[in-house]
């Protein structure tokens, strides 16, 4: 499987292995007391170690480092660093220490290393603790990796003399795998940097396009030995002891920089002097390198680059880390200020989202570590759901299409905004785009699954007729039900169960009340799977569905009892059933019409239009605690000659219920929803309406 993980079989148990470190869990003050470090990267704020744990096992350790570089978190096993019962192992590396670990970082979390099994050598990318990026990475001797960065990396084989390039995706299959040629080569973004083939020259491979993009001249005199790509720099060599430079892509100019092995950091680079015994950084974020000057006392030793060693430089806008002569990881600042935050790659998801499907996941990559927030808006605005993270170099964002009440959100249109912010020196991004949500919650009137209301008429025939929009306003198509008989009265409702698909109810004449399974937008007719909700309901002349009015998500039921004109709400169960009925409000009489409408003031719960004989329109807001507020009148003198009102949903597209009247004359009117609880002038859409009913 390219570009997944699984958990990694290990024969060792690993005992108090916890997930990454969260962001902003600082307990440690810098420097880092340990009793030996065999191997070091840092990279995006992350500092991997070898260490011994408590056991006195060596394990691949895991701390994040404030990004002022003051307190790292506490430690966490990622990956035994051991020789396992059948002998396998991580592939270690003469050092000082005795034999390290290279580890190599992605920026994000992740590092790679090298496993070792029956001597054939595979490259593993570990992603959290115990699972792996498991890929069909060939089997080889001699693998090293070269570089890595967001989720591609590149390794190089000496039993094939070939160097390999693939990712690492956490949320979907690509198909990214490069075989090519070994020569110097580094990743940033999406983009693989190598030599040329004029003299001087480097190259930027797109990976997901898999072709040349960019193509720079460095004015190295010389076979390129090794690249080190970090934003806008580009970093050269003609090997330890060879020129060396730095090609700033922003300015398009060359900068030479002094020779030796360098790790480059966000302009700047840092060399091991072994000579002198000092780590020494030259700063050439102005367009020119500035003096080296020291910044730590690291001994000469006995292997002659220690890069990953005892030292490791972030790139991703950080600072550098190093083992002093006391086994002590400490942290020093590059003093260098970083590039503002960019985004160097992402993995946006598509622009529908199926929520019994799936969830909606997205990844974003950046320079340096940011503080993030995701938000998602319903179409009518309202903002229903918010995730944060902070601390890493990435925003991975996994919606699984709940609001922050933690309820299915409605179905239909969607918009999400992403915004981040630099940790450390400046800079922003934000990007935004839309979702369109099925399997959610259904809207008012919603019989169709994508929010918008669907009209039901009842004919003379005994045709049950659900009519259906395209969100613009109009009924486009619909399906038919026959025999039903005269005098039943349907009630377009929520799901009462579990499948979030609505059901209908259906008064039939003789005061049985039913409840008919949901049809996801399809015909229903009188031996269509259905329950009983009791009888005597004929005690009711007015059945209406209003909304959510107890603020449990699910659409509940208002009833006026003929004899005196009290209110009743029977809520939805979740079960296919209907609570006990609960008076909510006494002596309804004077309204000719009071009519379920949804939500019209946006506030989240169903609201109620009252109708009074002399052409008084009010609004009953919904509270959320199955009681509704005080009326407030919408027009006086208002429908005089309509019979007909039915609180449709949102049939505009526009994500705010509207209402639809029909006159004496059959002609039927659309007004439209503003969402501040009042309406627009009428809209002919239809004539000829001579419906039995209309619900």
């Amino acid at each position: 499987m390219r570009g997944g993980a699984v958990l990694a079989a290990l024969s060792v148990v690993v005992s108090g292995i916890a997930a990454a470190p969260a962001a902003g869990a600082a307990e440690t003050p810098t420097p880092i007391r340990t009793d030996g470090v065999w191997g070091i990267d840092f990279s995006g704020g992350t500092l991997h170690t070898v260490e011994r744990s408590a056991s006195g096992d060596r394990f691949v350790m895991a701390r994040q480092v404030s990004p002022d570089g003051s307190t790292a978190s506490d430690r966490v096993p990622w990956g035994y660093a051991g020789v396992l019962a059948n002998g396998a192992h991580i592939k270690h590396v003469p050092c000082d220490a005795g034999s390290c670990v290279p580890l190599v970082g992605s920026g994000r979390g992740s590092v790679g290393w090298v496993f070792v099994n029956t001597g054939l050598e595979k490259v593993q990318i570990q992603i959290r603790p115990n699972t792996y990026h498991s890929s069909d990475e060939p089997a080889v001797t001699g693998a090293r990796i070269v570089d890595m960065a967001g989720r591609y990396f590149v390794y190089n084989a000496q039993s094939t003399g070939r160097q390999y390039v693939d990712d690492v995706s956490p949320h979907r299959t690509t198909d990214v795998r490069m075989t090519r040629p070994i020569t110097a080569a580094s990743v940033w973004g999406t983009r693989l940097w190598t030599p040329g083939s004029a003299g001087g020259t480097v190259t930027a491979t797109d990976l997901e396009q898999k072709k040349v993009v960019e193509t720079v001249s460095t004015g190295a005199p010389c076979a390129i030995r090794e690249l080190q790509a970090v934003g806008r720099w580009l970093y050269w060599n003609c090997g330890p002891t060879g020129a060396a430079g730095v090609y700033d892509r922003a300015a398009r100019r060359n900068v030479a920089v002094p020779p030796g092995a360098a790790m480059v950091g966000d302009g700047y680079l840092v060399r091991h002097d072994r000579t002198a015994g000092k780590l020494l950084l030259t700063d050439f974020h102005t367009g020119t390198s500035a003096a080296p000057r020291a910044i730590a006392d690291l001994p000469a030793g006995d292997t002659a680059d220690q890069r990953r060693l005892t030292w490791s430089v972030d790139r991703f806008g950080g600072d550098i880390a190093y083992v002093d002569s006391d086994d002590a990881v400490r942290i020093v600042a590059s003093g260098v200020p970083s590039q503002p935050l960019a985004k160097t790659e992402s993995e946006v998801d598509s622009g529908s989202l199926d929520i019994k499907e799936d969830a909606w996941k997205s990844v974003w990559q950046f320079s340096k570590p940011a503080a993030w927030t995701f938000t998602v808006k319903d179409a009518s605005g309202r903002t229903i759901r918010t995730l944060t993270g902070e601390g890493g170099t990435e925003a991975d964002v996994v919606w699984d299409g709940r609001t922050d009440a933690g309820t299915y959100t409605y179905n239909g249109a969607h918009t999400w905004t992403l915004k981040a912010t630099a940790l450390e020196g400046g800079g922003s991004y934000s990007t935004t785009g839309k979702i369109g949500v099925g399997g959610g919650r259904q809207g008012h009137h919603d019989q169709g699954g994508y929010s918008y209301g669907e009209l039901v008429t009842l004919n003379s025939t005994g045709g049950l007729t659900l009519h259906f929009t395209h969100g613009r306003g109009t009924f486009d198509w619909k399906a038919s039900g026959s025999g039903w008989p005269a005098g039943a009265v349907a009630v377009p409702f929520g799901d009462m169960g579990s499948d979030r698909c609505s059901e209908m109810l259906v008064r039939m004449p003789g005061g049985e009340l039913r409840r008919y399974a949901s049809r996801c937008g399809g015909a229903y007719t009188p031996s269509s799977s259905h329950t009983s909700l009791g009888t005597g309901w004929n005690a009711y002349n007015v059945l209406t569905a209003p909304g959510d009015l107890t603020g449990d998500g699910r659409a509940d039921l208002l009833a006026r009892k003929a004899s005196t004109g009290d209110i009743y709400l029977f809520a939805n169960d979740g079960r296919g059933k209907l609570a006990t009925g609960k008076k909510i409000r006494s002596a309804w009489t004077t309204y000719t019409k009071v009519v379920g409408a949804g939500d019209l003031n946006g506030d989240g719960h169903g609201d109620v239009l009252a109708h009074r004989k002399d052409g008084a329109l009010f609004r009953y807001d919904g509270t959320g605690t199955g009681l509704l507020k005080e009326r407030v009148q919408l027009a006086t003198g208002w429908g005089l000659s309509y019979n007909t009102l039915v609180g449709v949903g949102d049939i505009t597209g526009d994500g705010h219920a509207d209402i639809i009247v029909r006159d004496t004359n059959n002609v039927l009117y659309r007004n439209n929803g503003t969402g501040r609880g009042t309406f627009t002038g009428r809209t002919k859409i239809a004539t000829g309406w001579s419906y039995r009913g209309v619900f």
